[in-house]
């Protein structure tokens, strides 16, 4: 016999079961399509830019001054990392400081050849300016260097933390600063190759650890590593 009563009660349970399966898949959705990450907001980008250094030199300068050589001197401390790409040197022609700046960019290529830069990789060139000028002579070359965008975005205000997610600026900097200290821009694109270990070295520091007779009790620390140590055991 067809248990009417059975089924009666069956269909809400079902119904129910539906509708809450519903709401979790909604759910889902809606929180997975949030962007709340400050690595997506502020990527951090690896591109070719122009490093460049302006030199002011003055109408009635000679030599090359030790400030401007320490500039160009630290201008091409990351040289290296262009892999050898062609310097620029803008001198400027009509200006005041014109025979200056012709004389000094000379001194100025000499010292980029002692710094690395090879012969055949610097071009002078002259840009045009004003007969009452003094503009500096402008060094520049290409190099490969990790980036991220300006930072100070503040679309929202603060205060406004119902939703409890991070500011649009949050973690801007960080990302700045994470780009500029890393030595090689392409550690940022992977891993690089695993170097082989220092087998001698591994054992060194072992039988240091144990104590040098060998003789050790199991979870000791060998008396030489605690007098050195950073760690309190």
């Amino acid at each position: 016999m067809f248990d009417f009563r059975f089924k009666t009660g069956l269909l809400p349970m079902v119904a129910a079961a539906g509708l809450l399966a519903g709401c979790a898949q909604r759910d889902s959705v809606v929180v997975g399509a949030v962007p709340d990450d400050y690595r997506t907001r502020h990527p951090i980008v690896i591109e070719e830019k122009t490093q460049t250094l302006d030199l002011p030199v003055g109408t009635a300068s000679h030599n090359m001054t030790w400030q401007q050589r320490a500039a160009i001197e630290g201008f091409l401390d990351h040289y290296e990392d262009s892999g050898g790409a062609v310097v620029t040197m803008l001198v400027p022609e009509g200006a005041a400081n014109s025979a200056a700046a012709s004389s000094i960019s000379r001194q100025f290529a000499a010292l980029l050849h002692r710094n690395g830069v090879p012969r055949g990789r610097l071009q002078v060139l002259a840009y045009q300016a004003g007969p009452g000028e003094a503009p500096p002579i402008r060094l520049s070359y290409p190099v490969v260097k990790a980036s991220v965008g300006p930072c100070g975005r503040w679309p929202e205000d603060l205060a406004e933390t119902t939703e409890n997610r991070n500011y649009a600026n949050f973690g801007c900097s960080y990302q700045n600063n994470l780009a500029a200290q890393v030595a090689n821009p392409a550690d940022f694109l992977g891993p690089r190759k695993m170097t082989s270990i220092d087998a001698e070295n591994r054992m060194g520091v072992i039988d240091k650890y144990r104590g040098k007779d060998g003789n050790y009790e199991a979870g000791k620390v060998s008396a030489e590593f605690k007098t050195n140590r950073e760690v309190f055991y």
